[in-house]
């Protein structure tokens, strides 16, 4: 093909055959023929024309300049707040240095989340006791810095050393020491705090600036005891299992009777009713109003609590199928606290849910960016990656949550990830290692779905008949077993009768219809398509 001739031929004159054409322009240029003007306006319109492309190129260059050049939102800081060292020599007094570093990461999270950002307390508290090179540190939690120190106490003094250390060269940027009378140690801690914050405000420059105050600061916990049951309870709750969850409740409830009035304790006490109900170990329908009222006390007691909407969207979104509730009280809590991990993860799900997984990444995103060593932060990305049908993404998400922890039940859901992109003999080597580490009626559902994807109809049923003598009497919400194990064998009946189930006792199985592979066989059910409406997902 030749185009470039071709389109020369079509913008030829039909009347001018070339051989003509060519013939008249000889006999002009022999006899001088035409104005003596022309090769001069010749001569201009070429000049012309160069001038115009000069001037459009240098206009040109002065916009991509401009638009290379102007300045885009400043780089938001990532800081990491160590667990400070207990230097009293007395193991019992680490309540004290490891309030104080909460209350540190708490008081930073109040800086313009345009500028500073604070990993959480779950990813820091890892390097407790631990002499882990600054760079190393900050090579695992993304951040650029990291604030480190002791504490030191005798009956009534206390001495604090804090070093802000730059993460890239562990170059020491300041370091200071506060002395201060034992009068009141969340008094102390919260002053302590806030001069660390401030020195860091002025440190790093105008990226950082405090946020505006709430309207009415929320009440300080009566006792330091109240405080530490409910840091020991968010501690079990984030296991994410039935022993850490009963713990959690256990402690919430003894923080409650030290302070009835101590907001954070009421909605740890949400949190923890409605997980328990989310992961299969209580009927929804009787711990999900607990949770609910737990929630509404606490922000009774503190409208400004970013947690207590978090816990309440979490509810609005799994027993209330309330979407757009749950979208609103997620992003209220995001709005009070940009640094909460949990808001971030929790709203990424719903929005996962919904199947908006550009916007759910990204909020996945940001949430591992706050806490980069949660295993459930990174298997609930795993999740929505395999939602979205980005199977081998997923399997690859799934597989560094269970090197982080083997047992979550989250990463579990590596199986489904691997039957979905069509290596279901990979998925039953995982489910042989976990028989032994984990066995339970959980394993046989998992077999059957995985064998009936296989086309191995007699396994699978044998299966689900070991599945439900294993679960007698009940150890674990069945609904969601039998979902997978139905789904495996494409029973479509007992599939659509179990999911039916779970809407009328209000489990969140019925949230991830819309989205979750497992359903793919059904989408053309009139039944299913009914059930996905009710859930407000159609």
């Amino acid at each position: 093909a030749q185009p470039f001739p071709a389109a020369a031929e079509a913008r030829a004159p039909a009347s001018a055959p070339a051989s003509s054409t060519a013939t008249a322009t000889a006999q002009a240029q022999a006899a001088g023929a035409g104005p003596r003007w022309v090769p001069w306006a010749v001569a201009i319109a070429v000049l012309a024309i160069i001038v115009v492309i000069v001037l459009w190129q240098r206009q040109h260059t002065r916009h991509v300049a401009a638009a290379t050049t102007t300045p885009g939102p400043p780089p938001v800081t990532m800081i990491a707040v160590l667990p400070l060292e207990n230097l009293t020599g007395d193991a019992q007094q680490d309540y004290f240095s490891d309030g104080l570093t909460e209350e540190l990461i708490a008081q930073l999270g109040d800086v313009d989340p345009k500028g500073l950002s604070v990993i959480a307390r779950t990813s820091v508290m890892r390097y407790k006791h631990t002499h882990t090179p600054v760079d190393e540190i900050g090579r695992a939690l993304g951040a650029q810095y990291i604030l480190e120190g002791s504490v030191r106490r005798d009956a009534d003094n206390v001495r604090v050393t804090a070093q802000l250390v730059r993460a890239s060269d562990q170059a020491h940027v300041w370091a200071r020491q506060y002395d201060r009378k034992l009068a009141s140690v969340l008094a102390l801690q919260g002053e302590i705090a806030a001069a660390i914050a401030d020195e860091l405000h002025s440190t790093l420059g105008e990226h950082t600036a405090p946020a505006a105050p709430a309207a009415e600061p929320a009440p300080p916990p009566g006792s330091y005891a109240t405080y530490d049951l409910y840091l020991q309870g968010r501690y079990y709750w984030n296991q994410r299992s039935l022993a850490g969850f009963s713990k959690a409740l256990d402690l919430f409830q003894q923080s409650i009777a030290q302070d009835p009035r101590y907001a954070p304790a009421y909605a740890g006490l949400a949190d923890t009713y409605a997980m328990l109900s989310n992961y299969g170990f209580a009927v929804p329908t009787e711990t999900m109003p607990k949770a609910k009222a737990a929630a509404v006390r606490a922000l009774g007691l503190d409208p400004q609590l970013a947690a207590a909407h978090n816990a309440l969207a979490v509810i609005a979104e799994d027993y209330d199928y309330d979407w757009r509730t749950a979208e609103k009280e997620f992003q209220r809590a995001i709005e009070l606290n940009p640094n909460y991990a949990t808001a971030h993860q929790w709203y990424a799900d719903c929005l996962a849910y919904e199947g908006h997984f550009a916007q759910a990444l990204a909020e996945s995103d940001h949430a591992r960016s706050l806490d980069p060593l949660s295993p459930i932060v990174a298997a609930d990305r795993a999740v929505i990656l395999d939602y979205a049908r980005q199977y081998d993404r997923a399997i690859q998400a799934f597989q560094a949550v269970l090197a982080m922890d083997p047992r979550l039940a989250r990463g579990r859901l590596i199986i489904q990830a691997y039957v979905a992109a069509g290596r279901p003999a990979e998925a039953l080597g995982y489910l042989q290692t976990w028989r032994a580490l984990q066995p339970g009626p959980w394993i046989w559902a998992n077999e059957a779905y995985i064998r009936g994807r296989m086309g191995q109809r007699a396994g699978a049923e044998a299966a689900i008949r070991k599945m439900d003598d294993a679960n007698r009497p009940p150890k674990e919400d069945p609904l969601p077993m039998r979902a997978l194990a139905y789904a495996g064998v494409a029973d479509t009946d007992k599939l659509l009768a179990t999911l039916e189930a779970a809407w009328n006792e209000r489990s969140n199985l019925a949230t991830t219809l819309k989205v979750d592979p497992v359903y793919d066989f059904l989408r053309n059910d009139p039944r299913f398509i009914d059930l996905m409406h009710r859930a407000g997902l159609q």
